[in-house]
């Protein structure tokens, strides 16, 4: 079993306090959802754990099997088990889809130790065919020109192919259709076990309808201020937050601006 813990994490943009002392911990074989309002911090929690230049943390602690991620650089971050579905993929240009995940997986790998090119390909096309994927995307150049349900089962293609520890899926299912959330489901779900643990950052309880998670998170005012388990985010997904706000006696104008 693999553990992240996040500890009293304070984060700033520009001098302003996002994060203001988060506590959480994932463990592998769990998903763990995070929703709130917007505005409270919850992407800015997945750029930090992934270590984004612009975001400053100035309190805190983030460690991954007892090993300081907060001292790691983003690649070694990767490397260390940790995985980033972003929320808008980047294009790049000149890159195939297929040599960007075979060099993400090696670079992950000892050197004399690489993936053959041969169990690539089949890994790859058992891979796209079960996430409903035409083959000729694999050598399209990384995103260009990708709708967007197709960086979404893009990005699941990356995680279900890197096979990393812990995954941060950063609203993976904002903008999908019916048919490309339950397919971007699927691939969530096959990932599911003692080798793997996610955290799901979301707004709807309709991604929920279909990865059932271990336990949801409430983020108020850059922290966790309630947790439970999926019966939590079905009562959000009725009666939405301000039950929560009421109870911690939480103000709108509290919250803060999360910048992407």
């Amino acid at each position: 079993m693999s553990t992240l813990v996040i500890k009293d994490l304070h984060v700033s943009i520009e001098d302003k306090e996002i994060l203001k002392g988060l506590n959480l911990t994932i463990n592998t074989n769990e998903v763990h959802a995070i929703m709130g309002p917007n505005g409270t911090g919850k992407s800015t929690l997945a750029s930090a754990i992934m270590g984004h230049p612009k975001y400053e943390v100035t309190q805190g602690t983030i460690e991954i099997d007892g090993e300081n991620v907060l001292e790691m650089e983003v690649d070694e971050r990767a490397k260390a088990g940790l995985f980033l579905a972003m929320q808008y993929p980047s294009e790049i240009s000149g890159v195939t889809n297929a040599d960007f995940i075979r060099s993400a997986i090696n670079a992950r790998r000892e050197e004399g130790d690489e993936i053959s090119l041969m169990k690539f390909i089949r890994e790859l096309d058992k891979t796209m065919d079960f996430l409903e994927m035409d083959q000729d995307m694999a050598q399209r150049y990384l995103n260009e020109g990708f709708s967007g349900g197709e960086k979404k089962r893009n990005e699941i293609l990356q995680l279900m192919m890197i096979k990393p520890k812990f995954a941060i899926l950063d609203e993976i299912d904002s903008g999908l259709d019916i048919d490309a959330l339950k397919v971007v489901a699927k691939g969530i779900n096959e990932m599911r076990g003692e080798g793997f643990g996610c955290i799901a950052i979301t707004h709807y309880q309709r991604l929920l309808n279909y990865i059932t998670p271990d336990h949801v998170h409430v983020m108020m005012q850059g922290r966790v201020v309630k947790s439970g388990g999926p019966e939590l985010a079905q009562r959000l997904e009725a009666e939405g937050y301000d039950w929560i706000k009421k109870e911690l006696g939480i103000e709108d104008t509290d919250a803060v601006t999360e910048e992407a």
